[in-house]
């Protein structure tokens, strides 16, 4: 971005950006994850495979695909290592062979114990109501988005 005229309006700076904002609270959140994760043994995106089949265990790749917002490329090798790590199964659909199931094995089902109490609320400074609202609003956002350049592309 070209600096402003000086008879013109001043540039936007980079932490006027809500996208800078999201993008590096996001970091920010991977690095504060990272010893809470090595913990599990396990990467960002493994961990919240575990957490959407511990949701709802036995979906559809696809499924599990569209609620972690991942492509089957990326999918396919985080599922194919938990399965290598005993977390979890794949299998072709007994009713459609095209259809590949994912499903937890009991080894990942015990990871929820070790897991589910793993969070950074406390780590935010945010009190409980505060981040349960910002989460919210976070999501609104991204839905919006998402239907945004959903009706553009159509």
């Amino acid at each position: 971005m070209k600096p402003a005229a000086p008879d013109g309006p001043p540039s936007p700076k980079l932490a006027d950006f809500l996208c800078f904002a999201v993008y590096s609270a996001n970091l920010a959140y991977g690095r504060a994850y990272k010893p809470i994760l090595d913990k599990l043994g396990l990467t960002y995106t493994q961990y919240i495979a575990i957490v959407a089949l511990w949701e709802q265990d036995d979906q559809t790749v696809s499924g599990l695909g569209e609620k972690l917002f991942l492509e089957s490329n990326t999918l396919t090798p985080i599922l194919k290592k938990l399965e290598t790590m005993g977390y979890l199964t794949r299998r072709r659909d007994p009713q459609d062979e095209r259809v590949v199931r994912v499903g937890l094995t009991e080894a990942g089902r015990r990871l929820r114990e070790q897991g589910l109490n793993m969070t950074l609320v406390k780590q935010t400074g945010l009190p409980v109501e505060e981040f349960a609202r910002l989460q919210k609003a976070v999501s609104r956002l991204r839905d919006n988005l998402i239907e945004t350049m959903g009706s553009r592309e159509a």
